[in-house]
């Protein structure tokens, strides 16, 4: 086979880039929006959401044709741009952002299970974290063995993922029902009841702004990964199908996460699609042909979301391994076993991992919290990407000098910018506590990164951005203790 033949032409590019973002949380969509919003707040949701990510997929396109030797991950701009502290919040928002996504894996995994064995539960019960904590250790022996993704892992979960999505769209369109879409279009029902897994009530009173704002940080969740597209320019056939791609599998995968949320309107009204548990996906095909409807969503979840916790398991023992490697965090994270894995990055990994579920004993809706937190966590990241983009366009950097350039650089970042900002702000408050519990200690990791080969740990700004990171941990801990914020 010659060099040429083994490149991947454009459709088969495009796969990659709808395969890699394509995750757990489309399984999750039909309960998520019905608590928070009717069809038409969903519609907006989906079209800011669609706009946004779609502007910072191009930006993280950009920055690997501006700067390919930064090729770290996506923490190396905050580093390039901001210092390396900045570089370094950026690594550590994103590794736990990853763990945490891996958390919800767990969780969904184990309420997928508590279906049929109600020991598990909602996935946040003593035997759920039992049982998750063995699979965590499970895979932790694994990955310290060199095992990697598999392209057998890879086809049964994509295929895993894609038939069923298939079918639940397929059978959804049959039986669309418009009068019940018509009455779930603007989600002001008088009430959503008292039900298993629902939060909160919406009235008539509340606004559609807020409606919508409480979808944001879903669809953050289902769009993350995009920033892994970039990284299949090595493998095309043109380095012009790059773009081209990136755009079709995003437009593809819009598609099928709008065709998901607003087909499910169609079937079940708000309420009782706020009431099911997760995966909601499964009890929406469950209300149109039974329990084996249920049965095919559950199985192809389980298959899918244990083969996507391997691969995002290895993408963050990866990022403390690049950090290391960058002098951000410690380097015996950098340190490879016999089987060249970075096994102290692994080991840290997945210890996050463990504490995180045991978390989920005391929390009342683990998955929302799980799936919210990685969002706000990573949005953390993206931001400085966003920022670093806008720096390059302001000053020129890597440009030719053409002001048609300048103008598209400058207008693409400032709305990945400012889209980044919107979604940390319609986390809350409570959010970005929960994430300085995480930021502030754990600087101590940059600490003993930097400690010796830097005679000053920080700058004047950055030991400012510390002790703020560090008043927003105590003040999210105390207001955890004393029940102002509740998990």
């Amino acid at each position: 086979m010659s060099k040429s033949d083994a490149k991947l032409s454009l459709p088969a590019l495009t796969a990659l880039v709808v395969g890699s973002m394509i995750g757990a949380g489309i399984f999750s969509l039909p309960a998520t929006f019905g608590r928070a919003t009717g069809a038409g707040g969903a519609i907006i949701a989906w079209f800011v959401a669609g706009g946004g990510m779609l502007t910072l997929a191009m930006v993280f396109q950009a920055l690997a044709i501006r700067k390919p030797h930064l090729d770290s991950g996506i923490f190396i701009y905050a580093k390039e741009g901001f210092g390396n502290y900045l570089g370094f919040t950026s690594a550590l928002g994103f590794w736990a952002g990853t763990c945490i996504g891996n958390v919800s894996y767990f969780v969904l995994i184990k309420s997928t299970l508590g279906t049929f064995f109600p020991v598990f539960g909602d996935g946040n019960t003593f035997y759920a974290v039992l049982v998750a904590s063995i699979i965590l250790w499970f895979f932790h022996l694994l990955v310290l063995k060199g095992v990697k993704e598999a392209a057998i892992i890879n086809t049964v979960v994509t295929w895993a993922k894609i038939i069923p999505i298939g079918v639940f769209i397929i059978v959804l369109a049959f039986a669309f029902k418009a009068d019940i879409f018509t009455m779930n279009f603007w989600g002001t029902s008088a009430s959503m009841g008292t039900g298993n897994n629902i939060v909160g009530s919406v009235g008539e009173q509340e606004s559609l702004f807020s409606q919508v704002r409480s979808t944001m940080l879903v669809t953050v969740f289902v769009f993350l990964g995009i920033e892994g597209a970039s990284v299949y320019s090595r493998l095309a056939k043109k380095r012009s199908h790059i773009g081209t791609a990136t755009v079709l599998g995003f437009i593809g995968v819009l598609t099928i996460l709008c065709l998901v949320t607003l087909l499910s309107y169609g079937v079940l009204l708000r309420p009782e699609l706020a009431g099911l548990r997760q995966p909601s996906m499964a009890g929406v095909l469950e209300s149109i042909i039974g329990r084996p409807g249920m049965i095919f969503i559950s199985i192809a979840l389980v298959i899918s979301v244990l083969g996507a916790y391997l691969s995002w398991s290895l993408l963050a023992a990866e990022v403390l391994y690049s950090a290391a490697k960058s002098g951000l965090m410690p380097t015996t994270f950098a340190q490879e076993n016999v089987n060249r894995v970075p096994y102290k990055a692994v080991w840290l990994t997945n210890i996050f991992i463990q504490v995180f579920l045991v978390i989920t004993l005391f929390t009342d809706y683990a998955f929302q919290l799980a799936l919210e937190l990685t969002s706000s966590m990573t949005l953390i990241p993206y931001f400085l990407v966003s920022a670093y983009s806008l720096k390059l366009a302001v000053t020129g950097d890597s440009y030719t000098g053409h002001k048609a350039e300048i103008w598209k650089g400058l207008l693409l970042s400032a709305i990945a910018l400012i889209y980044s900002f919107m979604m940390i702000y319609a986390g809350g408050v409570k959010y970005l506590l929960l994430s300085t519990i995480i930021y502030g200690p754990g600087t101590i990791l940059y600490y003993f990164a930097r400690k010796d080969t830097s005679p000053n740990v920080f700058t004047v700004r950055e030991l400012i951005l510390f002790i703020t990171l560090m008043a927003g941990a105590f003040i999210g801990i105390y207001s955890i203790a004393t029940g102002i914020i509740h998990i």
